[in-house]
């Protein structure tokens, strides 16, 4: 008989995922464990964030989101060959090393990145490269629960103010609709609004983006539909939330000030959040049935 290579760290070449992850759940829940202990105030820190920032807080459901995707394939995830590659060493190496730079220089962004590339790591090390193939799309899905720099929302936003205001001033002009435009500021004849962060819509993208990249992964079998759905949720992000603003400017002239406050804030934020979401589903539907 012939003797197959044992590790004391890795499973046997030859099983399958499931029989690896029965033959070695002590030793995968230690690792596990070990990972949860190393990230456990990087992922405090996040969900901190989360809770309250609002540009964040997608990042709740990003690890349903990815466990899911993970779910619907696990039957063929469990017939997947495990091959240790100790190729994982050097990512698992390189997202520490990452952790431990952020963590120096207190930079938020790359510490929480190092956890992605240290699930990347650590998935190749133990089970392989079939295994982390069959995985990579739902632990790249994990991106989107990192919180994006404020330096990146702060060069973006402006820009973003600007277009939304602009594109809200010829949308009520042309409704008959008497504003005049001042920056990222409406001047209607009775009040005056303005376009602040929160209505520059980079919160929606971020949040569109996530949700049209999980429909893909979750309802789309081609690469290409879900690269394109991507893609069309930053016009249609911009576009709902341009509309939001025309809504908002419209109700102002008629009801006042409290039309962009409160109530009406939070439910044309709302209204306009779900027409995209539809937008979306529908878009996905025309790729299939045009069969791109």
């Amino acid at each position: 008989m012939e003797a197959t290579e044992q590790s004391p760290i890795l499973p046997n070449v030859g099983l399958t995922l499931v029989q690896a992850l029965h033959r070695y759940k002590f030793q995968l829940l230690f690792a596990a464990l070990l990972c949860g202990y190393t990230y456990a105030p990087v992922v405090s820190g996040m969900v901190k964030v989360w809770s309250i920032d609002d540009n964040s807080s997608h990042g709740f459901i990003v690890p349903f989101i990815s466990a899911y995707i993970i779910y619907t394939r696990r039957k063929s995830l469990a017939e997947l060959e495990v091959s240790p590659a100790w190729a994982g060493v050097f990512l698992l190496g390189l997202g520490l090393a990452q952790l431990l730079l952020g963590w120096l220089a207190t930079e938020y962004f790359t510490t929480r990145m190092s956890l992605v590339v240290v699930l990347f790591g650590a998935c190749l090390l133990l089970f392989g490269t079939k295994v982390l193939k069959g995985l990579s799309t739902a632990l790249l899905y994990l991106v989107f629960m990192v919180p994006v720099p404020a330096i990146i929302y702060d060069t973006l936003s402006m820009p973003l103010k600007l277009f939304m205001t602009k594109a809200a001033v010829a949308a009520l002009h042309f409704v008959n609709v008497m504003v005049l435009r001042e920056g990222n500021q409406l001047l209607f004849p009775n009040i005056t609004l303005e376009v602040v962060d929160a209505c520059s819509g980079l919160r929606s993208l971020v949040s569109m983006l996530a949700l049209a990249v999980a429909i893909g992964l979750l309802f789309e079998k081609k690469t290409l539909n879900i690269v394109l759905l991507a893609v069309l949720a930053v016009p249609v992000a911009i576009f709902v939330n341009a509309m939001r603003v025309f809504v908002t400017g419209v109700l102002a002239q008629h009801i006042g000030v409290s039309a962009a406050e409160g109530f009406f804030h939070e439910f044309t934020g709302m209204t306009f959040f779900a027409a995209g979401i539809v937008l979306l589903f529908a878009i996905h539907l025309l790729l299939r049935k045009i069969n791109v």
